[in-house]
């Protein structure tokens, strides 16, 4: 039996102000339906973080529509889909029971019902897990324990659903979750405070595949069965170079798995550059045109003018920092102390910045917007 994993689409998303849904609409609608009908998967399993927010753009909502109902109803395979920690789990199984007949299983609760699958060799159970809190997992699994974090709450829930495994049936589990000993990135927001988000991989025993959903970089762990497919696409500079797919499981007739990494091409890529702003501009060259960049200027001060020469040159610059702000000669060892005039430091960054004096028709300026904030704060 075939499956296609895939996760953390994050449909909507932005970066430095910049929306990646038209990126993310040209490798699904192309790439990841190209996927689907090459390999003509017995489901595809989506492990959540499907939208990027809780209540997601209406172009994110409509491009997620499109995109199941070219799989479920043009290309007639299963779609097994939870919500991540991103997702309104409500609003996202919106007509979940409608759409089950229709081969669309939306996924919800922690303790969902199973999807049972046929092939030659026999059935093959698909438990779908949506994200819960642990406090959440307690109050479904064991309303009289406190679930102190989330170990403890997929310890109950890994217990509950192999209660559930028909016997002689294999086993498949879609879930949402940090695993102890997985890569993360700085683009994956937090699951709980502290240690108490990871869930040991022992939790996961008994299932022949564990298809997650959470940490943005495609890694497998334990002893092959536990497997992030990644992001589709790169979501900040630190993901800049990761190669991105989705995941082809073949299943045999005794449970054991085989997996394939289907790499995605982006529309395009993320580039972090570093140097002095005429270094910087030497680098550009026309095959990066359309790319993201992230650029840190090392000039002994900030260059006037510097966005604007970037932007020229390479288009999307989404973040711009000076590695030697630190070192600007403001005027005075004492800026920024409490009691000093606002007007004083304006004066002293202008100078900084411009290398002259500020005029005084932008001081009066100045003035009257420091004045009148004083005044609504008082």
């Amino acid at each position: 039996m075939k499956f296609l994993h895939t996760a953390d689409w994050h449909i909507g998303r932005s970066l430095g102000g910049a929306s990646f849904l038209p990126d993310q609409a040209d490798l699904l609608r192309r790439q990841f339906l190209r996927m689907v009908e090459d390999t003509r998967p017995d489901a595809v399993l989506i492990a959540g973080d499907v939208f990027d927010r809780a209540i997601p753009p209406v172009e994110a909502v409509e491009l997620l529509d499109t995109l199941l109902s070219e799989i479920v109803l043009r290309l007639g395979t299963r779609v097994v889909l939870i919500p991540g920690n991103h997702d309104a789990a409500d609003r996202l199984a919106f007509g979940a029971s409608v759409m089950r007949n229709q081969g669309l299983h939306i996924e919800a609760r922690c303790l969902g019902g199973p999807v049972t699958l046929q092939d030659e060799h026999g059935p093959v159970t698909v438990f779908a897990s949506g994200y819960a809190s642990p406090a959440l997992m307690g109050t479904i699994l064991a309303p009289a324990t406190e679930i102190a974090d989330h170990d403890a709450g997929f310890g109950l829930l890994c217990d509950a659903l192999r209660r559930n495994l028909p016997r002689g049936s294999r086993s498949l589990l879609v879930a949402h979750a940090f695993v102890a000993g997985g890569e993360e990135s700085d683009s994956e927001r937090l699951l709980q405070v502290g240690g108490a988000k990871a869930v040991s991989a022992a939790r996961f025993a008994g299932f022949d595949y564990v298809a997650l959903g959470h940490l943005h970089r495609p890694q497998t762990l334990g002893d092959g069965r536990i497997r992030y497919s990644g992001s589709p696409i790169a979501y900040s500079f630190a993901e800049a170079g990761h190669a991105k797919s989705a995941t082809l499981v073949q299943m045999d007739a005794a449970g054991a798995v085989r997996i394939e990494a289907l790499p995605f091409d982006p529309p395009r890529a993320l580039r972090t550059l570093e140097g002095t702003l005429d270094a910087v501009l030497a680098q550009a060259k026309p095959a990066w045109a359309g790319d993201w960049f992230r650029i840190r200027l090392t000039d002994p001060v900030p260059v006037w003018g510097a966005m604007e020469r970037l932007r020229a040159a390479f288009g999307n610059v989404l973040d711009l920092s000076f590695a030697r702000h630190d070192l600007l000669d403001l005027p005075g060892e004492t800026a920024g102390r409490k009691g000093d005039d606002p007007l004083d430091l304006l004066d002293a960054f202008f100078a900084a910045m411009r290398g002259a004096a500020m005029p005084a028709e932008a001081r009066g300026v100045a003035r009257a917007a420091i004045e009148a904030a004083r005044a609504e704060e008082a």
